[in-house]
């Protein structure tokens, strides 16, 4: 149970931010105990950039080698990386900066800021729209963007790719131009009670328009979802299950292929929140048998601003527009218009063109190191972060132990006991410049499933390396020793 305690207000210290050598032991960066402040008690409800292109792509597989502390050791993946990300590279608040917040955005290679950065120098123009020379290499670009997406999930061809803001308008495209061409009264739509709040308000909307019900999927003992009784609830009435890939909460990894299976057998669609997953793992929605995948470039090492809606082709092209306007159209009249093809139906007026260029850098970045590479360093990055975790007294962890049943993400949320998890995460900037989430993570029923208001999380990425954990770990334990000084 947490403290009761409130004050009236809190004296945080102003960041200060400094760029510091990467290379530099954070004991020499910084005298922790010269960090002074008070805190108040308030409970409220491509390939890899030349430094390093040839290690990664020739060095062998973390996988490979047997030793654990070898696969999190100085040549691991993470530090091979780090280099290519500059903003790691600083002090915060005097502290070297230990980033473990990769579940709500990911840090961007110079790959990436420099794909960005020549768009706007070299060929900045709107795509589609002109022929003189900038246009068409801006678009030439932005579609082979669309491309490198299509291959990097395996879809069929690129047009089944459809760019859209982020993954919260990929779901609400699908939830209004799918959702309400095609839901009746009566029809069942199947949740988990872990779904981000973007794949569960757009379907509450929908439902209240069509008359369609919410069916909530609940947790096992485990704390994962309950797939065994997912498969139960489907019926002839289902027309949709629409369910994360790994939650960004328990960091529980759903059997997305069993589930699409069972319910393409009572004719129902299955739409996929990869948002936690197409990051850190090989997503091939042929494999997984997926009508529907989003996903976000920006927790994927790519820009903000834009995100991805794979769809088969069939289901695109029998919906309707989700936004009207220029780009969209065949032709327009005074009293009708004519739509476009996917995807262009679905892309109303000008794009993110760099956006989509920084995304297609993006891939071209992961691909070079390799998604079962980045999937095998996490795996024991994300282990290493769970046993250090639980070895710290009065901390509960949610989600799943890790086992041979249970795979868990790189992330762990968790409570410290009588210490509310905002005070934490503020203590751990502040004091040692490590960055973590609190809050419901966009995860409120979970929250209220689990009997809790609020949780702290930290979220590793492939760039993140075992001495972060154990910078996380001392800082937590000394952040656990302040608060409980005042009991």
């Amino acid at each position: 149970m947490m403290a009761s305690t409130t004050m009236e207000s809190a004296f945080l210290k102003i960041p200060s931010f400094g760029f510091v050598n990467p290379n530099i032991a954070t004991s020499k960066l910084v005298s922790r105990s010269s960090v002074s402040l008070r805190f108040g008690f308030h409970f409220r409800s491509c390939a890899i950039s030349s430094a390093s292109a040839a290690e990664p792509a020739s060095a062998s597989s973390p996988s490979s080698v047997v030793n654990d502390s070898e696969k999190l050791g100085p040549g691991s993946l993470g530090h091979i990386t780090r280099p290519d990300f500059p903003i790691l590279h600083q002090a915060v608040n005097g502290s070297k900066l230990v980033y473990l917040d990769n579940a709500a955005t990911s840090q961007k290679p110079t790959a990436v800021l420099e794909a960005i950065q020549n768009y706007y120098e070299s060929y900045n123009s709107n795509v589609h729209r002109g022929i003189h020379y900038l246009s068409a290499r801006a678009t030439d670009e932005y579609e082979l963007a669309r491309q490198k997406v299509a291959n990097f999930i395996n879809a069929s061809e690129s047009r089944e790719i459809v760019f859209t803001r982020n993954a919260t308008e990929a779901i609400n495209l699908v939830a209004y131009s799918w959702g309400l061409t095609n839901l009746r009264p009566e029809d069942e739509i199947v949740l988990t009670i872990a779904e981000h709040h973007s794949n569960i308000v757009p379907w509450q909307l929908v439902a209240q328009k069509t008359g369609a019900n919410l069916k909530f999927l609940e947790l096992t003992e485990d704390e994962v979802p309950d797939v065994g009784k997912l498969k139960e609830m489907l019926s002839k009435k289902t027309k949709l299950v629409a369910v994360h890939h790994v939650s960004n909460m328990l960091a529980s990894v759903l059997p997305v292929d069993e589930i699409a299976s069972w319910a393409h057998d009572v004719g129902a669609k299955v739409l996929v929140d990869a948002c936690q997953s197409v990051p850190h793992m090989v997503v091939d929605v042929k494999k997984l048998g997926l009508d529907f995948l989003v996903a976000s470039s920006h927790k994927m090492c790519g820009p903000t601003g834009i995100g991805l809606l794979y769809g088969k082709s069939d289901l695109l092209n029998a919906m309707p527009p989700f936004l009207g306007g220029g780009e969209m159209i065949a032709d327009v009249f005074l009293d009708h218009s004519t739509y476009a093809e996917p995807p262009s139906r679905f892309e109303a007026g000008t794009p993110a063109i760099a956006e989509a260029i920084g995304l297609g850098a993006t891939i071209d970045y992961l691909s070079g190191i390799g998604m079962e590479r980045i999937h095998d360093y996490e795996v024991e990055l994300a282990n290493y972060l769970y046993n250090s975790l639980r070895s710290v007294p009065n901390i509960r962890i949610y989600g799943p132990d890790p086992s041979r049943v249970f795979k868990r993400a790189a992330l762990c949320s968790f409570n410290v006991e009588d210490v509310h998890p905002t005070d934490v995460a503020t203590f751990l900037d502040q004091r040692h410049g490590v960055a973590v989430r609190s809050g419901h993570h966009c995860a409120q029923p979970l929250h209220r499933y689990l009997g809790i208001n609020a949780s702290a999380r930290a979220s590793l990425h492939f760039y993140n390396t075992k001495e972060d954990v154990d910078d996380f770990i001392r800082a937590l334990t000394d952040t656990i020793s302040f608060f409980t000084s005042f009991k």
